[in-house]
């Protein structure tokens, strides 16, 4: 009989089709999962790092969440990003640095001022995914450059990280905010 369909086999790929739906729901844009691995209550995310006394052409640094794994299986951080960039302020890029190289984290730090690392001239562990191990911190950490290019109307915040943990990809949002305000 032309033009006919088997019940039996259509049925059955179109409840496998929907099964298969409803286990991707908990995917994100590019496919990634929502991820859990990385720690919430680090000092980036407790609070609003800032200064007053920014200009504008000003470049900065500021750190994003240090990296710390809870979870009981090893990840690679593949990308970092921040979310929210406001008008005022543009995003020149990103950058992975140790701990050891900077002599600490500096939360944010003026491009040439008095304490800020020379981040040209160190080696940026951005090129490859960083490995961070199962229960522990990073001796890794990311970095934002940004340049102001008007005084800024909001602040910076949310840093989104992607990794990889059992060859699956997720995705997952830490708390960050960075306020610049240009001095009058």
């Amino acid at each position: 009989m032309r033009g006919h369909i088997e019940r039996g086999p259509f049925l059955l790929a179109l409840l496998a089709a929907l099964a298969l739906a409803g286990c991707l729901s908990g995917i994100g844009a590019g496919g990634a999962g929502a991820g859990t691995a990385l720690a919430e209550d680090g000092a980036q995310s407790s609070g609003t790092v800032g200064n007053e006394h920014a200009r504008v052409g000003d470049i900065w640094y500021l750190a994003l969440p240090a990296p710390h794994n809870t979870s009981a299986r090893p990840i690679e951080i593949t990308r970092v990003a921040v979310d929210h960039v406001p008008a005022g302020i543009e995003l020149l890029g990103y950058g992975a640095y140790d701990l050891d190289d900077t002599e600490g984290l500096p939360l944010l730090t003026k491009k040439n001022g008095a304490h800020t690392p020379d981040f040209e001239k160190l080696r940026n562990y951005a090129t490859k995914p960083v490995k961070v191990a199962a229960g522990t911190e990073s001796d890794i950490f990311y970095l934002a450059e940004v340049r102001i290019t008007a005084p800024p109307n909001d602040t910076l915040r949310e840093c989104r990280f992607s990794y990889r943990q059992g060859g699956t990809a997720y995705t997952q949002t830490l708390g960050c905010e960075v306020e610049l305000k240009v001095a009058e």
